[in-house]
């Protein structure tokens, strides 16, 4: 979704050690969507090994997830399942953008324009369901549990730690407030550092803790209306909201009508704008997005053979790196067992 509310968020930088021991619900296609749009070739091409496949996101998946696992962080990925109905016509939208941004690669190619063509090539990232397999394959060799969310993996991590399984939700993006999250965690790199898509420079971040409480505390709101500002800036149910709003004009509005949401829907004439849709349906399909309890959560050992066979002999990794990176991996995780974490696993 990628809610605009970076400008009305409190967040307090925290370092990774911090988060030392804690169960973290991770996001998966969200991080999964991070490196095929930015870890790519100068010209904006996906990485690929010698069958075509693409393996950005696995590099990328492979690479964080161990070192945060050194770091002693205990990882649960948590995958999207059906979406909701009226999400059709983001896909719908999203197809068309990926379209134009598709002829407008084409187009850089021809012109040999690098910059354009990494700018553009990152709005065409698709992940299909060989990769999302792919993925799954990685994480489980890792040892690390997955969780199928019924609907939205967004709202199954915030019900995850709503009800005390995690710590917190590990995402880039801000929807999983509106899903009732109490923390969240975003820019968790062990690098110190983000590459901005579609370019090949870097930018230094460090990660962030944002509480709920301290949000809608800061903002004078509710979750409710929280919500209702989501809805007014655009969610992944209505794209780009309504025309003219953004977080600070929608967060006037709710001061001014409260709780009063008909009359402000009316106010803003929101059936100009979605003349198909009625905001109910956008707000009742975030309050009411189905979770669930069916999981199993357990740390298991890494199965190096496992990880040797997917990452070396499918996909062309070099077999020094992945031996070397599971051998540091594995004596980090022997230190901290003897130091105490002896549930780790």
């Amino acid at each position: 979704m990628g809610l605009q509310f970076k400008e009305l968020v409190v967040k307090k930088e925290i370092a990774i050690a911090d988060l030392r021991g804690k169960v973290l619900a991770v996001d998966a296609m969200n991080m999964l969507y991070q490196f095929l749009t930015t870890i790519r070739s100068p010209d904006g091409s996906v990485l690929t090994d010698s069958k075509g496949r693409v393996t950005s996101h696995l590099i990328g998946l492979f690479s964080r997830t161990t070192a945060l696992m050194e770091q002693g962080l205990k990882l649960i990925f948590v995958f999207d399942g059906r979406p909701p109905e009226i999400k059709q016509k983001t896909w719908e939208k999203r197809t068309a953008i990926k379209a134009e941004a598709s002829l407008k690669l084409k187009e850089a190619g021809e012109n040999g324009d690098f910059a354009s063509m990494r700018k553009f090539a990152a709005r065409t990232a698709i992940l299909t369901k060989d990769m999302r397999e792919d993925a799954k394959a990685v994480i489980t060799a890792l040892g690390l549990p997955i969780v199928q969310a019924p609907s939205e993996g967004e709202a199954q991590t915030a019900y995850m730690v709503k009800n005390g399984t995690a710590y917190a939700s590990v995402s880039q993006d801000y929807d999983n407030l509106i899903f009732n999250c109490p923390l969240l965690v975003r820019n968790l790199s062990i690098e110190g550092r983000r590459k901005k898509a579609g370019t090949l420079a870097f930018q230094k971040v460090n990660p962030e803790l944002i509480s709920l409480q301290e949000v809608l505390d800061n903002l004078k709101l509710n979750l409710d209306q929280l919500i209702v500002l989501a809805i007014l800036v655009g969610t992944d149910y209505n794209p780009g909201g309504v025309k003219g709003i953004g977080p600070k004009t929608g967060l006037k509005l709710l001061k001014e009508y409260g709780t009063d949401f008909k009359a402000l829907f009316e106010k803003v004439e929101w059936h100009k704008s979605y003349p198909d849709l009625k905001w109910q349906e956008v707000f009742d399909t975030i309050k009411k997005m189905p979770v669930t309890d069916d999981y199993n959560l357990e740390w298991k050992k890494i199965d190096e053979k496992k990880l040797l066979y997917l990452l070396v002999e499918e996909h062309g990794f070099s077999e020094e790196r992945v031996r070397t990176k599971l051998e540091k991996l594995k004596e980090t995780q022997k230190e901290m067992a003897q130091k105490g974490l002896k549930n780790f696993f």
